[in-house]
């Protein structure tokens, strides 16, 4: 593979039971930005995260449509994602 780089669409469990959904290069590290309160704006107030679902994609386009997409589930929705796990290749 000429590009090793894969890209991530991620759902972190915040601490007030919300769900925030998100693009990234670095699940670990983007977990761990979001906990020390510099990751995105809606996760700061809610810390601890914790990362309950993600799935990789070679292509940051891929990446970032299947975010949006999540964005319009319902938080019904986004449970049974969670529940049934990635379909992708995780790390």
């Amino acid at each position: 593979m000429e590009n090793a780089k894969k890209h991530y669409t991620y759902i972190v469990h915040c601490a007030d039971d919300t769900y925030y959904t998100g693009y990234t290069t670095d699940l670990e590290n983007r977990v761990k930005t979001h906990n020390e309160k510099k990751g995105a704006k809606y996760t700061r107030t809610r810390t601890p995260v914790e990362l309950v679902y993600h799935e990789e994609f070679d292509t940051k386009e891929e990446a970032m449509s299947r975010e949006y997409a999540i964005k319009q589930l319902s938080r019904k929705q986004k449970e049974q994602l969670i529940a049934r796990g990635a379909n992708h290749e995780g790390i």
